[in-house]
């Protein structure tokens, strides 16, 4: 099976964590080629052509984001799928292997992997194990075992590209644009995959590991809640193209009965949890605010503007 591997990269600040990605990926078996799009950011594209002449390395022909950037990558790519890593992680040996091996069951449509932080420092208070989601990685919630789940996690990943592309690929409206945490696309676009085929199934295989490096910005307590101000509003605008229903599945599981956990082992812990427990509580409510907020917004997010063009895999 024919494998291309993509990393989206927008700003120069991350040079460094960029070529330990490329660098990572350059070395996973099975053979696969490397696509690196750089987002609307000239002396990223040329440093970027310089340092790896032998990936290919384009700029994203869309509207600035990251969807409209993987988007590009899908349209030249050659594999049959086709995996994304995000430019600030670095993938275990192992992982790609380990995210194609299920595409050999033919119902298998998608399959994220797992993420475990690397931290500017000590571990922060304000981002217990519940809210790991919050900085792009595996939280408690999600499943332990290998088996199927809603969506996968962005920043390790992989598609059939047909199906991807037949279904419009990425909505460039939901995706974010440069440091502006607003997501879920690819919630919205394993969503999109399973309407046009119920029989199609995403998995999650936690063995395919990768590290997230965190920034300093994102471990602190104002940036949980603007991120999770963010997914609410993230999450109302994708619940108007596929439905409130599967928009909210699997965040009313993790909203009433795991988060509830969290905060009651956290007091438990007495002062020390009290600020995990805080964090929380003020996720919860922020998202709910920027879902209700997002309900009742002006502005419309729409599916996809225009299909992908179709190409046959080489």
């Amino acid at each position: 099976m024919s494998v291309s591997v993509v990393i989206c990269a927008y700003t120069l600040n991350r040079w460094d964590q960029l070529v330990k990605a490329v660098d990572s990926v350059r070395v996973q078996e099975p053979a696969h080629e490397t696509i690196l799009v750089i987002d609307h950011n000239d002396a990223l594209y040329e440093r970027s052509l310089a340092r790896w002449p032998e990936i290919t390395v384009v700029q994203n022909a869309g509207p600035q984001g990251l969807s409209a950037g993987r988007n590009t990558a899908l349209e030249i790519a050659t594999g049959a799928v086709v995996a994304f890593l995000d430019d600030d992680a670095v993938a275990d040996p192992g992982w790609l292997e380990t995210l194609v091996a299920p595409f050999a069951d033919d119902s298998v449509v998608a399959v994220g992997g797992s993420a475990v932080p690397i931290w500017p420092g000590e571990a922060p208070a304000v981002l217990p194990d519940e809210l790991l989601w919050i900085v792009g990685c595996s939280y408690r919630g999600l499943p332990v075992e290998p088996g199927p789940i809603r969506n996968v996690m962005g920043c390790s990943m992989a598609f059939r590209r047909d199906p991807l592309i037949a279904v419009g690929g990425f909505n460039p409206d939901t995706g974010r644009v440069g440091a502006l945490p607003i997501g879920c696309e690819e919630t919205e676009v394993c969503i999109r995959l399973s309407h046009a085929d119920a029989s199609r199934v995403v998995l999650y295989a936690p063995s395919a590991r990768v590290r997230h490096h965190v920034s300093a910005d994102r471990v602190r307590m104002s940036y949980v809640i603007h991120r999770s101000w963010c997914e609410g509003l993230s999450k109302a605008a994708i619940s108007r193209t596929v439905g409130q229903r599967d928009a909210l599945a699997a965040e009313s599981t993790y909203a009433t009965r795991v988060l509830p956990a969290g905060v009651w082992r956290e007091i438990r812990r007495g002062r020390r949890g009290l600020l995990a427990a805080a964090a929380i509580v003020l996720s919860v409510g922020a998202a709910a605010a920027g879902y209700a907020r997002g309900r009742v917004a002006t502005v419309r997010v729409g599916p996809p503007r225009a299909p992908l063009a179709e190409r046959v895999p080489t």
